[in-house]
């Protein structure tokens, strides 16, 4: 799987163009020195490979229910790519992103049942050589599907990845109509706290 450049557009949404030329390619992890949580999702977007930038799809409510949820102080849009101040800020806060499956497709059901074993080995490595605090599976589903636990319910697991807390949280693309960015907030907040990450700013 090659990488995807950054969009030729410079600053701008990705075109229909790029967006079919990121199918397939990958997106680095966003990683730091002091990760205490690392979400990992369930694989890039199109969008996301091809501005290089996570969750970055518009729709997509993992930024607002981060920002709502305090764990950052201000709310990051990736739609266009993520700026070198934003990546500064999230890795400072003591957030990791990564995903179980590198691929990009344009929708997770194009995913291999494979693919999810092969990228629990991967994230158990990257656990292990991080050690974060909390692990966040974001998406209830691909959780099951990596861990082979079909009866997994959202929220703290029984068992931990490489000494690490492993939780499942809502799926926080605009197709789970399940949960509202109010839940996602909420449930990325408990994750914060389990993770002993302070709220960057006064709450509600």
């Amino acid at each position: 799987m090659a990488m995807a450049s950054p969009h030729a557009s410079g600053g701008a949404r990705p075109s229909r163009a790029d967006l079919e030329a990121a199918r397939n390619t990958t997106l680095p992890d966003l990683l730091g020195p002091g990760v205490r949580l690392l979400i990992c999702g369930i694989n890039p977007s199109l969008w996301a490979a091809a501005t290089q930038a996570h969750f970055a799809r518009p729709g997509n409510r993992f930024w607002p229910a981060l920002h709502d949820a305090g764990l950052t102080g201000r709310l990051v849009d990736c739609s266009a790519g993520m700026s070198a101040a934003d990546r500064e800020h999230v890795l400072g806060r003591g957030l990791g992103i990564t995903n179980l499956v590198r691929r990009a497709t344009a929708r997770a059901d194009e995913l291999d049942p494979a693919e999810f074993v092969a990228g629990r080995e991967r994230l158990a490595g990257l656990v292990a050589e991080l050690r974060p605090a909390v692990v966040a599976v974001a998406g209830v589903t691909a959780y099951r599907h990596a861990f082979a636990d079909p009866r997994a319910a959202l929220g703290r697991q029984d068992r931990e990845l490489a000494g690490a807390q492993l939780w499942a949280l809502p799926s926080p693309s605009g197709l789970n109509a399940h949960a509202s960015r109010a839940s996602l907030a909420a449930a990325f907040a408990e994750a914060g706290r389990a993770a002993g990450l302070p709220a960057a700013r006064p709450l509600p």
